[in-house]
């Protein structure tokens, strides 16, 4: 009754109404006997706060209510709930005011800070970039490949002596590093090694009861434990519990750093440690990362927000080796490169970090400085195998102990003489080692009677050695380090590009993995959207049909959760540094392939099962309606969208003869299609949307019924290669005919797609106007008849008049044009040339420069392979031109009311297109770039890197004087040298400085990008955004490039045994960005830390997460359009902030049942930083998209769901962690993230509304 009062506007019952509140709040407070709400209690009862029932019939968590009255009260009662500080009399003071005025102020975060902010560089006393920059790359010591010289050896005589430095402690890791596929797949290895490996060591130590070991890699011990029989489960669980076997980092597979996103990266964690929690009860706290090929600054970070105490690193460039070693910073404080707001360094992600000071993880380069020495310590010695260390390695006997134990110690001292507190960390493993049970027994009853034999004689060597953990080594360093000044040192920056220098004595460079194998690293990112769009909207329906009863729907969920675990683990899986790499044996890579693929089907089928539920009014009815646009085939080629198929509306029955649509076949004027559009991102967006159809004359109606009044009717092309023409042999380099398809059309709109939603768009039949949203085609020879004596293809038989006449190219440059820009291409190339922009007037400005060009790098033979990227030395010139051979070369121009595109085409090798919109968005300031890429069968293209590279005339060199050394060369202003600067993307998380290092070559010189890179100087900034990971470098000043595909012959001898040949036709597509600086930048005291513009930060995640397509199949159920909503507002309150990203909202499994899924999920957000002084245009700029604000989350509601408890967690979810918010949070409006800052939540959902 008061509703329907209160909806009339009645004075008096607004008096009553807030009186009524005003009681109800005193009861509460009384029934909770406390000014300060209670905890949510640890059995999981929810607190009064949600429990009362007068408050339950207006909780904050329902959705779209009708009247006002509701929505006020919601505010009221949310805003109870999320404020914890204020004093109940306060409180109450307050609730009986203006609701409205009320209710804004509550919503605001007062820790959030700024909408706008600049972040600055942390302080550390080592700065990778800078240090790196004064290596000597050609050192003396580089022939006998040990960097240990009489300086060293010195030092250590010198240390020997001295009377204060505390004694020698050794601490003696087993280990064995199991590669998830490489020269085996994943199962092979587990089923020759990796079984048996875990199989003896719940055996064999048992019987060895001071035997320690690690363990790393979930994705086998999963395998392991579910085959395992429950007494040897028992076993290796008491071995955990007692500490001797270590659980390291704990991830699914040692995760490669170079090329994987941060969603995947921290996804593998999760699944890693989640196993970990339910089936063992541990928690990993120490990382174990020794095989990546360079390491980067986002996995300590992850590892740090997952509560680690250290982490261990091994690969980095043998100069960083030598240089740890001399100043003895080999233990240091990993820092990231940004720091808080408050100008004080960020204490989130910073992390201890052990450098293994050798050159690698083998018995052989790890004991000590001397290689030779320590293959005496490798005891596997097995009939049947002979290798170097079996050779050499003699058992230890009575006769030799002393000797032997002698020699090993003064490795050990000497290896412990490069840290200050003078404790060793010695594995001793390589390879799937301990794999025989008697590598097992040899080493350890070797090593024992070594152990035992120095501690019975710790008095005369003044040393400690036993088996232990890194657990152990980190623990020993901080109670040494913990009363010493300076202690340990910080760092920023990371170890890329990593080069070794053991193999031949000179430096080999690992870059070329960064694009090895492009087709497969972008399987890795279509499966990691499918399955986060499927996360997102599996958590919400999944909960949705549990609160309301739906126990059908319940089934199917439970039934189908297996498939998102296994999509989970596949993902992580090939995260692994021997698969998104590239870097393992073709068969192999087959093998992941075929995983990501049958993932990514099964997490499309995920969504339209939970997209069906969540887009029916009322009890769902329906199954089975939607349809993804895309069919993919198999694993090795790309998908392929498909025409939507129009049904008979009711209205109308007449059918268009074929000439006056203009299209093969008839259409009837009332046929319509549907179609659902799904936005994963948290924030609103506009995107280009491109459909197929089968007939031009159509029109497109959004989820509100209106008609689009901007779309755009685009040719589908269909290339015939020429031996398809009759001819019977393909010429090389030809493209063959180039038609337009007289069956499929494709319709580009702008699509304005509501945050987290589902949309439903309806295609129609339009006779009146769709010939003006037909574009025009101008292209040379596209149009011609079949020549004689070839019979035409199928679809030449019925002639209809063509939809597009396509128009002569015009003589001289081509020019395309938009409200913001001009672009200017080569006449002869149809590469572009200039890029230039307009004023707020519309007048042009000075042109950029910004020169496309293709070209490829011949390969070093047997330098440069899967691992190792090298220019080859014997020819005059680095590059080499790749199109000369392509003789059939075509360029079609494409114009038309929304967008106007150059396309150029190379024979069957590239297929290029430049496009720019106008659509009166922020996307008109951007230009969007696709490659298809198809190097052909070989020998073609052997030997052949190929790139795409910007030349323009941003003048990118960096403000800093090469350090030199006075005394050798003085420094003359004329020399300096012009060094080009680039800032390249880390993981998708996080941006690094790149100068050139002009001592070394361009492969020294090559970075590793997941979604983008820039350059800039003191005016302009010009950002490429890709969907996928690449190599980029800026060589020479104003140039940008990415390496786009790679082909060698032959092996790079880094264990592979193969080369590259197993190229595929690749779509690479990218965002082109021109923005300005504001006014004059200099260097900035103290330094700044460069990330992307909001804009940048918004088409680099729409590229990633482009919104999901599914057609509504109603042919066979003509009732469906009722049932369906045409808008599902899955955050009905609103977007997140512009700058928090929703990087997962992931069901957790059951701890009990663990194939099912539970009532909780983790809630992860990422506050991406980004410049708000950097933009593109002013009036172009995304305050209509999403206006910045510093209010915080604000009310976020998911879908119609009720929240239980809230609770801040560990990055990976398994432990709450005690931050700046208390433990349980009453609101998610109550939630702070820092700039740049990534965050875990537990979320329990209740069972009922």
């Amino acid at each position: 009754m008061s509703f329907k009062l209160f909806r009339r506007g009645s004075a008096r019952c607004i008096g009553l109404l807030s009186a009524f509140v005003t009681i109800l709040l005193c009861l509460y407070y009384i029934s909770i006997g406390q000014p300060n709400p209670a905890p949510i209690s640890e059995t999981g009862a929810p607190s009064a706060a949600l429990r009362g029932s007068p408050l339950n019939a207006i909780n904050g968590f329902s959705v779209g209510a009708g009247s006002s009255a509701i929505s006020h009260q919601q505010k009221i009662h949310t805003a109870i709930v999320s404020n914890q500080k204020r004093s109940s009399e306060a409180k109450v003071a307050q609730t009986t005011g203006s609701p409205e005025s009320q209710s804004e102020e509550e919503y605001t975060n007062s820790k959030w800070g700024d909408k706008c902010y600049e972040l600055l560089q942390s302080n550390t006393n080592i700065t990778a970039s800078e240090e790196h920059s004064k290596f000597d790359f050609q050192p003396e010591w580089m022939r006998s490949k040990e960097y240990w010289d009489r300086g060293f050896e010195e030092r250590f005589d010198a240390q020997k002596k001295d009377k204060q430095r505390p004694p020698l402690k050794i601490i003696v890791v087993p280990h064995s590093h199991n590669d998830p596929g490489w020269l085996k797949t994943f199962t092979n290895y587990f089923q020759s090694d990796s079984r048996q490996i875990l199989n003896l060591l719940v055996t064999k130590m048992q019987e060895y009861t001071d035997m320690t070991f690690i363990w790393s890699e979930i994705s086998f011990l999963q395998l392991w434990w579910d085959q395992a029989h429950p007494t040897k489960q028992r076993a290796l669980k008491r071995l955990i519990d007692s500490g001797r076997i270590e659980i390291t980092t704990g991830g699914w597979v040692m995760t490669d750093e170079a090329n994987v996103h941060i969603y995947p990266m921290l996804d593998q964690l999760i699944e890693g440690h989640q196993w970990l929690k339910n089936n063992l009860n541990v928690t990993p706290k120490v990382g174990w990362s020794i095989d990546p090929f360079g390491h980067g600054s986002t996995v300590p970070y992850l590892l740090s927000g997952a509560n680690f105490e250290g982490t261990i690193i091994q690969r980095i460039h043998y100069a960083w080796k030598q240089w740890f070693a001399r100043q003895q910073s080999g233990d240091f404080i990993w820092k990231p490169y940004w720091r808080g707001r408050n100008g004080k360094d960020s204490e989130t992600g910073s992390l201890l970090t052990h450098n293994m000071p050798f050159d690698i993880y083998s018995i052989k380069g790890s004991c000590g400085p001397h290689p030779f020495i320590c293959l005496n310590f490798d005891f596997r010695k097995i009939p049947g195998e002979y290798t170097e260390y079996s050779v050499k390695a003699q058992f230890i006997t009575d006769d030799n102990l002393e000797a032997k134990a002698q020699l090993l110690l003064e490795q050990y001292a000497r290896t412990a003489s490069l840290f200050p507190h003078n404790v060793a960390l010695i594995p001793v493993g390589d390879d799937f080692r301990y794999n025989k049970d008697r590598e097992v027994d040899q080493q350890y009853q070797n090593y024992k009677k070594l152990i035992d034999y120095i501690m019975a004689n710790r008095r005369l060597y003044n040393a400690d050695i036993r088996f232990g953990t890194p657990s152990d080594y980190f623990e020993a360093i901080k109670e040494r380090m913990k009363d010493r000044s300076p202690g340990f040192p910080s760092f920023k920056g990371d170890f890329f590009v990593y080069s070794d220098i053991f193999s031949e004595g000179r430096p080999a460079y690992w870059s070329g993995y960064f694009t090895t194998r492009p087709f497969y690293k972008l399987l890795s990112s279509e499966l990691e959207h499918q399955l986060r769009s499927a996360e997102i909207v599996f958590t919400l329906a999944y909960n949705t049909a549990r609160q309301a009863k739906r126990e059908n729907a319940i089934k199917i969920y439970e039934k189908n959760y297996e498939l998102i675990i296994n999509a989970r683990r596949n993902l992580g899986l090939f995260q692994h540094h021997d698969a998104i790499t590239g870097t393992s044996k073709a068969a192999v890579m087959r093998d992941y392939a075929m995983r990501l693929f049958e993932s990514t089907q099964n997490m499309v089928k995920m969504q339209e099962s939970c997209l069906e539920l969540l887009l029916q009014k009322g009890q769902p009815r329906h199954h089975g309606f939607l349809l993804s646009e895309f069919e993919r085939d198999n694993f090795n080629k790309l998908p392929r969208k498909m025409p939507i198929q129009m049904a008979n509306g009711d209205d109308s029955t007449a059918t268009v003869s074929a000439g006056e649509g203009g299209a093969g076949g008839s259409v009837s004027v009332g046929s319509i299609g549907s179609f659902v559009l799904y936005n994963s991102l948290a924030q609103k967006r506009v995107e280009i949307v491109t459909l197929r159809v089968q007939h031009p004359n159509v029109k497109i109606l959004n989820d509100k019924g209106v008609e689009l009044s901007h779309i755009q009717i685009n040719p589908v092309w269909n290339i015939t290669d020429t031996y398809e023409q009759g001819l019977g042999t393909s010429v090389s380099g030809t493209v063959g005919r180039i038609r337009t398809s007289t069956r499929q059309f494709e319709v580009m709109f702008v699509a304005e797609l509501e945050p987290l939603s589902l949309s439903t768009y309806r295609v129609q039949v339009d006779e009146v106007n769709f010939k003006r949203n037909i574009a025009t085609i101008y292209c040379d020879d596209c149009t011609e008849t079949a020549p004689a004596g070839v019979s035409p293809p199928d679809e030449a038989e019925v002639s209809p008049s063509p939809v597009f006449g396509a128009r002569a190219k015009p003589a001289g440059d081509i020019q395309l044009e938009n409200p913001h820009m001009r672009l200017l291409f080569d006449e002869k190339s149809g590469f572009l040339k200039t890029i230039t922009r307009k004023n707020q007037k519309k007048e042009l400005l000075k042109p950029l420069q910004c020169n496309i060009k293709f070209a490829a790098y011949r390969s070093a033979q047997f330098h440069s392979g899967a691992y190792l990227f090298k220019t080859d030395p014997e020819q005059s010139e680095a590059e080499k031109e790749v199109l000369e051979g392509y003789t059939d070369m075509r360029i079609i121009i494409t114009s038309g009311p929304i967008a106007s595109d150059v396309t150029v085409i190379y024979g069957p090798f590239l297929a290029h297109t430049v496009r720019i919109f106008n659509t009166r968005t922020h996307l008109d300031a951007a230009i969007y770039v696709e490659n298809d890429i198809d190097f052909e069968p070989p020998p073609k293209n052997r030997e052949t890197e190929l790139f795409m590279r910007l030349v323009t005339n941003i003048d990118n060199i960096a403000q800093v004087p090469l350090q030199r050394d006075p005394l050798k060369e003085p420094a003359d202003a004329a020399t300096m040298p012009e060094l080009p600067v680039f800032y390249s993307d880390q993981n998708g998380f996080q941006y690094h400085e790149r100068i050139k290092v002009p001592a070394i070559g361009i492969e020294g010189n090559y970075f590793p990008i997941t979604s983008g890179a820039f350059i800039q100087d003191t005016r302009l900034r010009l950002t490429l955004l890709t969907t996928h990971a690449q190599g980029a470098a800026s060589y020479e000043p104003g140039q940008l490039e990415v390496m786009l595909d790679r082909r060698t012959l032959y092996d790079d001898y880094r264990g592979m045994g193969e080369g590259v040949v197993d190229s595929r036709l690749t779509r690479h597509k990218f965002w082109l960005l021109v923005e300005d600086l504001p006014g004059g930048q200099h260097v900035t005291q103290p330094p700044s830390y460069k990330v992307l513009s909001q804009q940048a930060q918004q088409l680099a995640n729409a590229l990633r997460y482009p919104p999901n397509l599914y057609f509504v199949s109603s042919l066979e159920q003509p009732e469906l359009s009722a049932a369906l909503l045409p808008l599902v507002r899955l955050l009905p309150k609103g977007a997140l902030p512009c700058d928090v990203h929703l990087t997962n909202l992931r069901t957790l499994s059951d701890p009990e049942l663990q194939l099912f899924p539970s009532a909780s999920a983790l809630l992860v957000l990422h506050r991406q930083g980004f410049d708000c002084s950097v933009s593109a245009s002013r009036e172009l700029s995304m305050e209509a998209i999403c206006p910045l604000s510093s209010k915080g989350l604000g009310n976020v509601q998911l879908g119609r769901l009720s929240l239980h408890t809230i609770e801040a967690t560990s990055l990976t979810g398994t432990e709450q962690k005690p931050s700046k918010d208390s433990f349980h949070i009453r609101s998610l409006a109550e939630i702070s993230l820092e700039p740049m800052e990534l965050r875990t939540f537990n979320l329990t959902f209740r069972s009922e509304v």
